[in-house]
Parts: structure tokens; C-alpha cells; sequence
């Protein structure tokens, strides 16, 4: 059953992947400067990535009775402003690779980096606007509105993980990390597209909050996941191998690490994140690594996001009550397994 539901999944997201792809170049606005803006706007779009977050909205929408016309203008918009939000991540963490290759503010510098995420959070825009021929003047503003509300949560939730960085906080609890990572992580992966789906099939009628908590359980539990692959990668993660220690994100394991620490160890682990990123030593890295090999946090969190897992199979039997049995509603269950397996 298991390779079934990942077969359905893989299939899916191709099938949802390649016809977002197809539309992805019509709507990156062409013009001058060319060589220092809009050639470089392909350039995360073009990468890749596994387009959960628009084959989602894609998925929602024909599971609650919608077309894929119908749903496509939004799917892309929120495919858009991941990438210009990706960009913008990428500078504030200093991270060095996406999806394989060197982040493009390695690649052009981190102020032209800067323009390029600006200008593709502009070009999301335009599929919403759209949204008006395609929805109605009344359905297209509930969209608007929901995107906003989807970008405020994100907004707050990266504030929060760029502040305890800065601040080296050291009493940050696991609930304080589910709050970030709702806010940062699941609004925008999981919450806002599963909504958007509903939204525009119902026509508003839906149970938005039930969709709420299955992909809060969806996105938390691939959240947790995705901090455990920075660790001990598979063949297809295509960022920087301990990137999370380098730069002293608070996620799980280090949380639980930092509590059963001794206190000699404690003092260590916070004076290595006190440091800037460029002057953190691989060898300090080693050790946190180690420490968190020793306490066991990297299998306490993955029964966590387990658990977050098997949660979200059990709100997604109230989130798509109304809808009938589809190939779409059985992918999106398919996704609590896949998160663990992807490749």
C-alpha cells in the first residue's frame, strides 16, 4: 500500500509539475535590463524542486469539484512568490547552495539577488489580478485577501527565526518552534494552497479551518523532516549538508539537544552560535553534530514529525469529509507518507 500511495504521489506531482512548468515562462515578464533582471528570473524557477506547494493547490481544488482552469492562475502565483521568497531566505541564512546548485546571491551578489526576489514577488501578483477573468471580481479579492494573509503569517514567522539568531536565544521551546514553523513553513506549503484549492471550488463554503489543521500537521511534520535531511541527506537534498548548524537555526533536534546538555556543554553550544556564520568552525559544527548524535535528538525529532504525520492523516479525514473518494484527495493523504520518502 505504501509504494501504491508513493507511486500516486510521484505521478502527481510530475503530472501537476510539468503543466505549472509549461505556464511558468509565460508569466516571468520579459524586458530591460535583460542581462541583470529578467534573464536571472528563471533562474530558481528553473531549478527544479518537487512543486508540492502548487500541485497541492491544483490537487484541493479538482478534489473539491474546480477545474484545473479554474485553479492554475493561483497555483502559479503561489509557485512565483515561493521562488522570490526562497531567494530572500537564502540571503538572510547565508546559505551557500539551492537545489544544487550555488544561491544566486553567491552567484550575482546578495543586492542584485535582492531585486530578482522583489521582481518575482511582483510577477505573483499578476495571476491573482488575472484571477478576475477567470473567478469573478468577488471570488478573485477572497484570494487576494487569503494571499495576504498567507504572506503576513510567513513574514512573521521568518522574523521570528531571524530574531532568535540574532539574539542567541537560549530559551526558545519546542511550542515556540511549531509556532515558527506554522507561521514560516506551513502557511505557505501546505495551509495556503490547500485553502486557495477549497476556496475556489466552494466558492467559499468550505471548512478552511479544518484544511488549516491538516496542513499545519502536514507542514510541521515536513518541516521537522526536511531540518533532519540537513543532517543526514539523501541522494536528491540539494542544499548545504549541516547549513542549519552553520547557521545556528533553532529547530528541533537543537532544541532538545541544548535541554539534555550538560552545562559546560550548554555554554559551548550557545558561544558557538553566538558567533557570525563566517567565523563558526567546522569542527565545532562536528561536535554539535556528535551532541546531538548523543542525546538522541535526531530520532526524538523524527518521532515527532511521525506523530505530526499520523496527525495529519486523521485531520484529513475531516478536511475532505465533503469531498468524494478521487485521486486527488487520496494524493494529498499520500503526502504524510511521502514526506519521508521523497526523492
Amino acid at each position: 500500500m505504501t509504494g501504491a500511495a508513493d507511486t500516486l504521489v510521484k505521478d502527481s506531482l510530475a503530472e501537476y509539475g510539468a503543466l505549472v512548468r509549461a505556464w511558468l515562462p509565460d508569466c516571468l515578464p520579459k524586458g530591460k535590463p535583460a542581462r541583470y533582471l529578467y534573464d536571472l528570473l528563471s533562474d530558481y524557477p528553473g531549478r527544479g524542486g518537487k512543486m508540492m506547494r502548487p500541485s497541492l493547490c491544483l490537487a484541493a481544488a479538482r478534489a473539491f469539484g474546480a477545474t484545473i482552469d479554474e485553479a492554475l492562475p493561483t497555483a502559479i502565483a503561489i509557485e512565483l512568490l515561493h521562488n522570490a521568497l526562497l531567494i530572500h531566505d537564502d540571503i538572510e541564512d547565508e546559505s551557500e547552495e539551492r537545489r544544487g546548485r550555488p544561491a544566486l546571491h553567491a552567484l550575482h551578489g546578495a543586492p542584485m539577488a535582492l531585486n530578482v526576489g522583489d521582481a518575482l514577488a511582483l510577477a505573483s501578483l499578476r495571476p491573482l489580478i488575472d484571477n478576475i477573468e477567470v473567478l469573478g471580481p468577488r471570488l478573485a479579492q477572497a484570494v487576494l485577501r487569503e494571499t495576504e494573509r498567507m504572506a503576513w503569517e510567513t513574514v512573521e514567522g521568518q522574523a521570528l527565526e531571524l530574531g532568535w539568531r540574532r539574539d542567541n536565544a537560549q530559551d526558545v521551546s519546542e511550542a515556540d518552534y511549531l509556532t515558527m514553523v506554522m507561521k514560516k513553513t506551513c502557511w505557505l506549503a501546505t495551509i495556503h494552497p490547500l485553502r486557495m484549492g477549497a476556496l475556489i471550488a466552494r466558492r467559499g463554503a468550505a471548512d478552511l479551518d479544518a484544511l488549516t489543521r491538516f496542513g499545519f500537521f502536514l507542514g510541521a511534520a515536513f518541516q521537522i523532516q526536511d531540518d533532519i535531511l540537513n543532517l543526514e541527506p539523501d541522494d536528491a537534498y540539494g542544499k548545504e549538508i549541516n547549513g542549519d548548524l552553520y547557521e545556528g537555526k533553532r529547530t528541533l533536534m537543537l532544541i532538545h539537544a541544548a535541554r539534555a546538555a550538560e552545562p559546560q556543554e550548554r555554554r559551548r553550544l550557545f558561544a558557538h552560535l553566538a558567533r557570525p556564520r563566517a567565523s563558526r568552525k567546522a569542527s565545532d559544527v562536528a561536535w554539535l553534530r556528535a551532541l546531538m548524535q548523543r542525546s538522541g535528538s535526531i530520532e526524538y525529532a523524527r518521532g515527532v514529525a511521525q506523530g505530526l504525520a499520523g496527525a495529519a492523516l486523521h485531520e484529513h479525514q475531516a478536511a475532505f469529509a465533503g469531498a468524494a473518494e478521487s485521486r486527488d484527495k487520496r494524493f494529498i493523504a499520500g503526502l504524510a507518507g511521502w514526506i519521508f520518502r521523497r526523492d
